[in-house]
């Protein structure tokens, strides 16, 4: 165990976790929502410090992120434990079901192996996934540190559930972040993800883009019945337009049933397309359908001449025509 950052003491022998916008307060051998931090002895610890429950080389298509060094290769890591509930979570065997004295279900790789791994691989930069990043934010913020003075690049593939404190300290840190928006509204948030603070997720991910210059990317999984209502999916268009900018690519992607959302349909293309449709009514300059493969939709375009200048198919990138985040043809500028 390691202790942890962002807590403090509460009445008794409690403690007050201050690492994301639950901040549970934490009984005397308990645990928080997240069930990786302990209050031992009146002081909290993480249990999953080093614990890595999946690790690959993938490229940074599958985040997904399209505009931050398309077809790049990262070393993508996650561990176990979350601070959302979501019903049809497609990694929940790693997330939730887990056992922390099951030393067969994880290996532990310290922040250094884990920087001296991503080298070794030739990647651009190391991705915290699979799970929630922010309830292993000490590891995460130990190896971003490392990361960066190895000149590698850094991702969070988040919700962007977490606290501004803890925020703040992995910002100067964090070159990336691919966040779930997963609704616009208190009742979407409260049936998929166990908490009605969305705005909170809209508040990190501004302050994200704003303060540390991070680059944000926007996915919303459009699950039928839940979050596929014009009105929510116009919300969330006009926010990021607003408050992200224009030019920030928006990611609606087919919701594939799973878990307890077994008997919900696969979304219809025509509503990923609609979706589409509605991002561009608002204003938004890169909308792409995710999880239908060989939508055109995977492609980017030049806004103002509508040349295709990323071509995919899966996370493959099979061309890519931009000259210095450029398009060829008007100089139109694609990426940060």
């Amino acid at each position: 165990m390691r202790e942890a950052l962002f807590y403090s003491e509460a009445d008794g022998k409690q403690v007050k976790c201050r690492l994301c916008r639950r901040r549970c307060a934490i009984p005397e051998g308990g645990c928080g929502f997240c069930r990786v931090r302990m209050n031992k002895g009146g002081k909290l610890y993480s249990l999953t410090y080093g614990k890595v429950a999946s690790l690959s080389v993938s490229p940074i298509e599958k985040k997904p992120m399209y505009h931050f060094h398309p077809g790049s290769r990262w070393l993508s890591l996650g561990s176990f434990g979350c601070n959302f509930l979501c019903p049809g979570c497609q990694n929940w065997d790693i997330v939730h079901s887990w056992d922390p004295d099951d030393e067969s279900s994880y290996t532990v790789i310290t922040p250094e192996g884990l920087v001296k791994r991503a080298l070794q691989h030739r990647c651009k930069g190391i991705s915290w996934t699979y799970n929630e990043p922010t309830v292993w934010l000490e590891y995460a913020l130990k190896g971003a540190t490392l990361a960066k003075e190895k000149s590698l690049l850094t991702n969070f593939v988040t919700n962007g559930f977490m606290s501004i404190e803890a925020l703040d300290a992995i910002g100067p840190f964090l070159d990336s972040f691919r966040v779930d928006v997963k609704g616009f509204s208190r009742e979407t948030y409260k049936a998929l993800c166990n908490t009605e603070d969305f705005e909170g997720v809209l508040h990190s991910t501004m302050h994200a883009r704003e303060k540390w210059g991070i680059h944000v990317e926007v996915v919303t999984n459009i699950v039928p019945g839940f979050s596929d209502s014009e009105e929510e999916l116009r919300s969330i268009a006009r926010w990021i337009a607003s408050d992200l900018g224009r030019e920030t690519p928006w990611h609606v992607t087919r919701f594939i049933p799973h878990l307890h959302l077994s008997d919900v349909k696969m979304t219809p293309v025509e509503t990923l397309e609609r979706a589409c449709e509605i991002g561009r009514e608002e204003g938004l300059l890169f909308i792409y359908i995710g999880n239908v493969p060989g939508h055109q939709a995977q492609n980017t375009l030049c806004p103002a001449c509508e040349l295709v200048l990323i071509r995919r198919e899966g996370f493959d990138v099979l061309e890519n025509a931009l000259r210095e985040g450029r398009c060829p043809t008007c100089g139109y500028a694609i990426l940060e």
